[in-house]
């Protein structure tokens, strides 16, 4: 059967068109035109509502089957898994009427960072664990073995050294898998600068990444995925009164303002996730939207951010039959009451969910 969202208003990447219909069947939107060659036709009153390709979240951590319905509910359809257990990623790619699941199984970490030191009581953190280099060609090619759609390097002071990186690097692109740098710190944003990292998650809180290093990342291609969500969360929880040294949220903001003026793509990641052992844990699925709101702030159009959560997303990785409202492409769809690009705080009011045309969440 062919569904048909009435009376709605579509996002193509800057603006909302005038009213009109949307169709979808077996799983992707359809031309409307060819609606009368398509028997049966299920009519969904869109009230004059405003439609966006579903919204990609570039950085979570995977807890349990209440993720996908959490994402979901949120208007989240693709959800980029940045360290889980494979068993978790698969048991979870399995079920049906969720959020699509991308992930990079368990990140590669040195056993010397402090990230490999808060997660070691995890199950599964073992997994993580590369002493050096001559154990990067296994841990990889394991990756690959267990499905893993990128490979995520922790880049980490005490960590890894230079070569460890470069050589993660180099092995994850032999197997054609992108990489995807843990870097909080301005020396580890070097670190994978050098190694010609293709995504930087989160941004440094102890100085802004510099003018000089974003035209680099513009130059090279990079994408950032700041997850300023995840920033702030940490430097509130720390609580350091003004003049006192320490993390500043004011540097991956004004990080993601040099990005923005150096035309690097910015990408919405929050890591969202409910570890224990992490310094800030963003609620999933909510906190796609604190990311939009906070990247706004930090200087991107509400156009921009969006773009970000959806067509830039898809195509920086890979997801081709997705991100756009285009015939042909997967029918991930979120229906809003306001036009977010007038005022970001609207994608919040997510009022309908389809993902892959079937409907998750009912449009009210």
């Amino acid at each position: 059967m062919v569904s048909v969202l009435r009376s709605v208003r579509l996002f193509d990447g800057e603006t909302f068109g005038e009213a009109t219909d949307l169709a979808f069947a077996d799983g992707v939107i359809v031309d409307v035109s060819s609606l009368a060659d398509m028997g049966a036709v299920e009519d969904v009153d869109g009230a004059g509502g405003f439609v966006l390709p579903g919204f990609i979240d570039c950085h979570v951590h995977l807890y349990g089957p209440e993720t996908l319905t959490e994402l979901t509910r949120f208007g989240v359809t693709t959800a980029l898994d940045m360290s889980s257990p494979p068993p978790l990623v698969q048991a979870l790619r399995a079920m049906s009427g969720g959020s699509d699941i991308r992930s990079g199984m368990m990140a590669l970490s040195s056993p010397t960072s402090a990230h490999a030191q808060r997660m070691k009581d995890i199950p599964a953190a073992a997994e993580c664990l590369v002493a050096d280099v001559s154990e990067v060609p296994a841990a990889v090619a394991r990756r690959v073995a267990q499905g893993a759609d990128y490979i995520k390097v922790v880049v980490d002071l005490p960590g890894f050294d230079q070569e460890t990186v470069d050589a993660i690097v180099a092995e994850a692109h032999r197997h054609g898998l992108i990489t995807i740098a843990h870097a909080s710190r301005s020396d580890a944003v070097a670190m994978s600068i050098s190694a010609g990292i293709d995504v930087l998650t989160h941004v440094p809180l102890d100085r802004p990444i510099t003018v000089e290093q974003a035209d680099g990342l513009a130059a090279a291609g990079t994408i950032v995925v700041p997850t300023l969500t995840m920033m702030k969360g940490i430097v509130e929880r720390l609580g350091l009164p003004p003049g006192v040294p320490g993390p500043r949220y004011e540097a991956a903001a004004d990080s993601v303002a040099n990005l923005q003026r150096a035309g690097v793509p910015v990408l919405v990641g929050t890591d969202a996730n409910k570890t224990a052992a992490a310094p800030f844990s963003p609620t999933m699925g909510e906190s796609l939207h604190d990311e939009l709101a906070l990247l706004v702030a930090a200087g991107l159009t509400p156009a921009q951010a969006l773009r970000g959560a959806t067509s830039e997303a898809a195509d920086r990785f890979g997801l081709s039959d997705r991100g756009r409202l285009v015939a042909g492409a997967r029918a991930d769809i979120v229906l809003l009451a306001a036009d977010p690009t007038e005022d970001i705080a609207a994608s919040r009011d997510v009022r309908g969910v389809w993902i892959a045309g079937d409907r998750v969440v009912a449009a009210s």
